[in-house]
């Protein structure tokens, strides 16, 4: 059984570069694996590893800059979800493409999950999903609102289209561990929005905390590991992922004429080309002779 730490933290990083090195260093001499990503604004990602290996990640995440009060999520997954360890620079740990925003100077009300269900069922709350098309497709709260956004960074335009549908309401958003509200509560703020709340933790301490039979969630959350999902209790739930298109697949959409390992399925088999297939059969190819070998196609290591 492997542990799996998902994590965030909004502080500055004065060279975030610096850091990179000894952060990989220290996950990969631990076993752990999994993504990480550097900017100014701060770290966030998913790692997995044994009990004691995520332990010493986390403890060199504590002593950056900033990161003494870090805080994660935890749950478990029964095989290895990520083929390597990766730690990456970026502009953004979240990307939202709006310099002028935020987390550390104000965000909304932090909202418990044992108390969002309240929140959510008052009649002046509109509640908004702040996550990608694909991921609420799978599962969210009931009456939640769907943007429909391809990427976080569509947000704020979907936002600027569709205020005026929730003039004189609450505004309740949630994604999957807290990161992107972080960010779009400080938008709304600075849009002019004063009650403005969102789910501390996420849907992954929602799923964690409060009882299936008392939730006002339905189906599944999408997750960026191998794991693809997770239900109540955070417990693996039933998605592979299309390894064309990476969206979620149900076991039964394997059986589909449309579904091609690692070429195509369902939802994407009408977006490529044929020359898109070609390439994606010779891809899916050597992934298999590398797996008939004993081998990780993807490869190994730090990057």
């Amino acid at each position: 059984m492997f542990t799996v730490a998902a994590l965030y933290h909004f502080t500055p990083f004065s060279d975030p570069a610096s850091l990179k090195a000894p952060l990989a260093a220290t996950c990969c001499a631990n076993g752990v694996t999994g993504t990480l990503l550097l900017a100014k604004e701060g770290i966030n990602g998913t790692i997995a590893g044994t009990r004691a290996g995520i332990d010493a990640a986390l403890s060199h995440i504590r002593s950056l800059p900033g990161c003494a009060d870090l805080d994660w999520k935890e749950s478990t997954a029964t095989d290895q979800p990520f083929n390597r360890m990766k730690v990456r620079l970026k502009k953004e740990i979240v990307t939202m493409g709006q310099p002028d925003v935020d987390p550390t100077a104000s965000v909304g009300h932090y909202v418990a999950a044992q108390d969002w269900n309240d929140l959510i069922s008052a009649p002046d709350v509109v509640v908004i999903d702040t996550r990608n098309d694909y991921e609420v497709a799978i599962g969210t709260f009931r009456g939640a609102v769907d943007p429909h956004t391809k990427s976080f960074r569509e947000f704020p335009a979907w936002w600027e289209a569709n205020r005026d549908r929730f003039h004189n309401k609450r505004v309740a958003m949630f994604c999957t561990g807290g990161i992107r509200c972080e960010k779009s509560t400080n938008y709304l703020i600075g849009q002019g929005v004063d009650d403005v709340y969102h789910l501390k933790g996420g849907i992954l301490k929602y799923l964690e905390t409060v009882p299936e039979d008392q939730s006002l969630w339905d189906g599944e959350c999408f997750v960026f590991d191998g794991r693809v999902s997770v239900g109540h209790g955070l417990k693996e739930g039933p998605h592979g992922l299309c390894h064309a298109c990476r969206r979620p697949i149900l076991p039964e959409d394997r059986d589909r004429p449309e579904y091609e390992e690692g070429v195509a399925c369902h939802q994407c088999h009408g977006e490529t080309s044929d020359a898109d297939k070609a390439r994606f059969r010779e891809r899916q190819k050597q992934i298999e002779l590398a797996r008939a070998r004993g081998e990780s196609h993807i490869g190994g290591g730090a990057a």
